[in-house]
């Protein structure tokens, strides 16, 4: 039996227009680039979401969740090029983030 809380939450989706699983995941993922604690990679992260997400493949985001849940200290480090990016990170996205510029 399906919960009525799921039903009533499919609904929505549906009248927001938002049937797709990658819709539904490019907005989970936009919010929480934009509710990391750190706001200095709220405003990077939650900017570079705004105006790439909808561009990204299905492994792209993958690959940009996987970001989003490195501590906030530790990613900072790796944009502003402080520390080394261990192997695993080391990609497309990241240097999309690292070469991202927040514009008015």
């Amino acid at each position: 039996m399906i919960p009525e809380r799921a039903i009533a939450g499919k609904l929505l989706l549906r009248a927001w227009g938002m049937s797709d699983p990658l819709d539904i995941r490019r907005k989970r993922l936009a919010f929480r680039a934009w509710h990391r604690g750190l706001r200095e990679m709220d405003l990077l992260l939650g900017h570079f979401a705004d105006r790439h997400l909808a561009g990204l493949s299905a492994d792209q985001l993958d690959r940009f969740e996987a970001i989003l849940a490195v501590g906030d200290p530790e990613l900072f480090a790796w944009v502003m090029g402080h520390e080394p990016v261990p192997a695993g990170f080391e990609t497309d996205v990241l240097d999309m983030i690292r070469n991202f510029k927040i514009t008015a």
